[in-house]
C-alpha cells in the first residue's frame, strides 16, 4: 500500500482563514518552522493506478490538482479515484464530495447512519447521482472486514457524536456507535490504521493502533482547554470529540507501546506542535511520533 497525506490540518486549515492566533500569525508571515497545511485528507493506493480517499475534505480540489498521481488520462475525464470511505458526517469529512460531482462515477462507503444523514437531510449531495452510473452509497458495517479495491477495510467504532447540523428527529433514530469510526486497512500482512477523530470515550482505538504497521492518529489538540486558553472562550477538546495529546490521561500517555510508525494528523491551528521549535513538538518526537504535513508519503 502507498499512503499519501494530502492534507494534515483540522477544520479551517493552517493558517485558518479567520484566525489571528500566534500560530496563524506566524504562518502567515512565513516564519520558519510554521508550515501551512490544508484540511485533513489521506489517500491510500492498494495497487498502481488505484486510489481510495479517506474522507473528502473541503480542500479536496486543490489537493488533487497539486499531485500528478491524480491527474486524468489525456483526453479523458477519468481520474484514478473510484472510492471514498468516510469516518464521520462532519462537514470537514464530507464537503469535498461536492468537488467530485463532475459526472465522475463514485462509490462512497460509510456507516448506515452517516449515509442516512447525507441522503435524508442533505439533498445537495444528490448532485453526485448525475454521473453514469450514479454514485453508489454503500453501507460499511462495524468490526467486519470489507474488500475495497483489493484491500480489506474494517470500521472500528470510536465513540463520539454526530454533527450539530443533524436534525433532532433523525438524530434520535441513529445508532450511537456509527457516529465516528477509525479505518483499519490490511493487505499482504501489512496494516494501516486511520483515526483522525478519537474522542476518548472508548478504548477501541488502542488495539488497532498498536497492531498496525502505520497509524495515523488524532492530533487535533495539545491540551483539553486549548481553545479556551488561546481564544478566551469555546469548548474543551473532549467536548468537541477529540482526546488531547498531553496530560496524564491524554493520547500520548494512553498510546500502547509499539514499533509501528505513528503520525499525528488533523492538527488544529491552535496546537503548539505546529511550531517545530516548541516544547510540545519536541515532546511528540521524543515519544516516537511524527507530526504530519501536507505531501508526506509512505509505503507499506
Amino acid at each position: 500500500m502507498r499512503v499519501k497525506v494530502l492534507g494534515s490540518a483540522a477544520g479551517g486549515g493552517f493558517p485558518q482563514w479567520n484566525c489571528g492566533c500566534p500560530n496563524c500569525d506566524r504562518a502567515r508571515r512565513g516564519l520558519s518552522g510554521f508550515r501551512p497545511r490544508t484540511q485533513a485528507q489521506v489517500a491510500v493506493s492498494p495497487a498502481p493506478g488505484t486510489w481510495i480517499l479517506l474522507n473528502a475534505s473541503p480542500d479536496l480540489r486543490q489537493q488533487l490538482l497539486r499531485d500528478p498521481d491524480f491527474a486524468p488520462r489525456p483526453g479523458s475525464r477519468a481520474i484514478p479515484v473510484s472510492t471514498v470511505v468516510l469516518t464521520s458526517a462532519d462537514v470537514d469529512s464530507v464537503m469535498g464530495l461536492l468537488h467530485l460531482r463532475e459526472f465522475h462515477p463514485l462509490r462512497v462507503l460509510a456507516t448506515p447512519s452517516v449515509l442516512r444523514i447525507l441522503n435524508e437531510e442533505n439533498s445537495l449531495f444528490r448532485c453526485l447521482e448525475r454521473s453514469a452510473p450514479p454514485v453508489h452509497w454503500q453501507p460499511l458495517p462495524l468490526n467486519r472486514a470489507v474488500s475495497i479495491a483489493g484491500v480489506d477495510c474494517t470500521a472500528i467504532p470510536l465513540g463520539g457524536a454526530y454533527p450539530d447540523y443533524v436534525g433532532a428527529s433523525l438524530r434520535e433514530s441513529l445508532a450511537p456507535g456509527e457516529a465516528v469510526i477509525g479505518l483499519e486497512f490490511a493487505r499482504n500482512e501489512k496494516k494501516l490504521f486511520y483515526a483522525p477523530g478519537i474522542s476518548g470515550q472508548s478504548d477501541s482505538w488502542k488495539c488497532p493502533a498498536s497492531a498496525a504497521d502505520m497509524a495515523l492518529l488524532d492530533g487535533t489538540f495539545w491540551t483539553d482547554r486549548e481553545l479556551i486558553d488561546v481564544r478566551g472562550s469555546g469548548k474543551t477538546a473532549r467536548e468537541i470529540g477529540h482526546l488531547p495529546l498531553s496530560g496524564a490521561d491524554g493520547l500520548l500517555a494512553q498510546l500502547p507501546a509499539s514499533p509501528a510508525r505513528r503520525v499525528l494528523v488533523h492538527i488544529n491551528n491552535t496546537n503548539p506542535i505546529l511550531d517545530e521549535s516548541s516544547d510540545a513538538h519536541r515532546a511528540v518526537r521524543d515519544a516516537g511520533l511524527e507530526v504530519a504535513y501536507d505531501g508526506m508519503e509512505f509505503d507499506l
